[in-house]
C-alpha cells in the first residue's frame, strides 16, 4: 500500500511538472515580447542634405548602428540607375511557397525604368491644397483614389496611390514596438498614424525568419526561402528571392521598407506567373492583401474579400489582376482573416471572420502639415 502511495505521488508530481511546462511554453509564446533588433538605420543615399529618419517608430534602446550609405557619386548613379543584385533570381522552396522567380538574364522591370526623381513625376496628380472627396484625396505630396471593383464573383478594393515623397509610404508596428506577440487592429494603427489608407502587412511577428525593414530601420535580416519585397528611398520596388537579399546592398541602395511573405505575383519582367511553389490551400481562392508597383512614385494596394459573398481569389488570378492593372511588380502579403483595408479612418471591406489584429500595417500618410 505504501508503495502505491509513493508511486501515486510521483505520478502527480510528474503531471504537475508537465502542466507547468506546458503553461510556461504557451505564455512564453503568446505573451508580447520585445525582440532584439539589428537596429541599423539606413540613410537616404539620394538626399544631399542631412535629414532625420521619418519612421515615427520607437528606435531600439540598444546603441544604433547608423548605416550611412557612404557611396560615391559613381556608386550613387549605379544604384539609382539599376539595382545591383547578387545574381540569385532562382529561389528555393519552403512551407510558405519559396520563390517562383527565375533568372532571365535580362534587365528586370525595376532596372528598365527611368531615373527621374519621384518629386518631379506626376505633377498633374497633386494639388496645391488638400482636396478630398468620398473616394479620393490629393495634396502637394499625395494622391489616392480608392474604388470597389468586381471580378466575377469576387469583390476587391483598389487604392491607386501617387506619392511625391517616399516617406509618405510608411509602415506601422503594433504597440509601436518590434517583437512577437504585439498585435493591434489595422484601424487603430491607421488612426494612430493619421493614415489616409492602410492595409495589413506581412504579420512579421508570427515568425522569426525573413527580412523586416520598417521606415528605414533594419530590424531583422534572417535567412528565408520566401520572396522578399523591398521598397527603396528612390521610390523603386523590387521583389527578390529571400536568398538574394543582402544587408549590405540594402544599406547601399537605400532600402526604405522590406516585407517577407509572398510569393511574388509577377515575374521579373512584369509577366504573369501561372505556377507557384506552394500548397494547393495557399494557391486556392482566399481573401488577399497585396501591393503593386507601376514605377517610382506610383503604387497600388489591393484587398480582396473572400469566404463569404465574395469568392476570394487564387494566386494565378491575382497575378493576372496585377498584370491587367499594368503593374511591373506585385507582392502578396498576409491574407485570410487579416485582409483589411482602412480608408480615411474606417474599414471599407468585409474582412473574413470579422478580421483579426496584426503585428504591422502598410499606410499612406502626410509627412507635412497642409491644414
Amino acid at each position: 500500500m505504501k508503495n502505491h502511495r509513493v508511486l501515486r505521488n510521483i505520478l502527480i508530481d510528474l503531471v504537475c511538472a508537465g502542466l507547468a511546462l506546458i503553461i510556461f511554453a504557451l505564455f512564453h509564446h503568446v505573451l508580447p515580447r520585445q525582440q532584439q533588433s539589428l537596429g541599423i538605420v539606413i540613410s537616404n543615399p539620394y538626399k544631399t542634405d542631412t535629414e532625420e529618419n521619418g519612421s515615427g517608430l520607437a528606435i531600439p534602446e540598444k546603441t544604433m548602428l547608423i548605416a550611412s550609405a557612404g557611396i560615391s557619386d559613381s556608386s550613387r548613379t549605379a544604384a539609382k540607375g539599376g539595382r545591383q543584385n547578387n545574381g540569385g533570381r532562382g529561389g528555393g522552396s519552403n512551407g510558405k511557397g519559396g520563390s517562383a522567380l527565375t533568372e532571365d538574364g535580362g534587365e528586370s522591370a525595376a532596372e528598365a525604368e527611368d531615373t527621374t526623381p519621384i518629386s518631379e513625376k506626376f505633377a498633374e496628380k497633386y494639388t496645391d491644397t488638400v482636396v478630398t472627396t468620398e473616394n479620393s484625396y490629393s495634396s502637394p505630396d499625395i494622391s489616392v483614389t480608392v474604388t470597389e471593383e468586381t471580378l466575377g464573383r469576387t469583390t476587391y478594393y483598389l487604392a491607386d496611390i501617387y506619392v511625391r515623397d517616399i516617406t509618405c509610404f510608411q509602415a506601422a508596428l503594433a504597440g509601436n514596438t518590434y517583437g512577437s506577440g504585439f498585435r493591434d487592429s489595422i484601424e487603430d494603427m491607421a488612426l494612430l498614424n493619421n493614415a489616409l489608407v492602410a492595409v495589413n502587412g506581412d504579420y512579421y511577428g508570427n515568425t522569426s525568419e525573413g527580412v523586416v525593414i520598417r521606415n528605414g530601420v533594419i530590424y531583422r535580416a534572417n535567412r528565408t526561402d520566401c520572396d522578399v519585397c523591398v521598397l527603396y528611398y528612390d521610390g523603386s520596388m523590387e521583389v527578390m528571392p529571400g536568398q538574394s537579399f543582402s544587408v549590405e546592398e540594402a544599406v547601399q541602395n537605400g532600402a526604405w521598407q522590406a516585407w517577407t511573405f509572398g510569393p511574388a505575383l509577377l515575374d521579373t519582367d512584369g509577366s504573369v506567373l501561372t505556377a507557384f511553389a506552394s500548397t494547393s490551400r495557399i494557391i486556392s481562392a482566399n481573401p488577399r492583401t497585396a501591393i503593386g508597383y507601376y514605377e517610382p512614385g506610383h503604387y497600388c494596394m489591393v484587398v480582396v474579400d473572400g469566404r463569404g459573398e465574395s469568392a476570394g481569389i487564387t494566386l494565378p488570378a491575382l497575378s493576372q489582376l496585377f498584370y491587367d492593372l499594368g503593374c511591373k511588380a506585385a507582392y502578396n502579403l498576409d491574407g485570410g482573416n487579416s485582409s483589411i483595408m482602412v480608408w480615411q479612418s474606417a474599414v471599407i471591406n468585409n474582412p473574413s471572420g470579422g478580421g483579426r489584429e496584426s503585428s504591422d500595417a502598410l499606410l499612406i500618410t502626410e509627412v507635412n502639415d497642409y491644414e
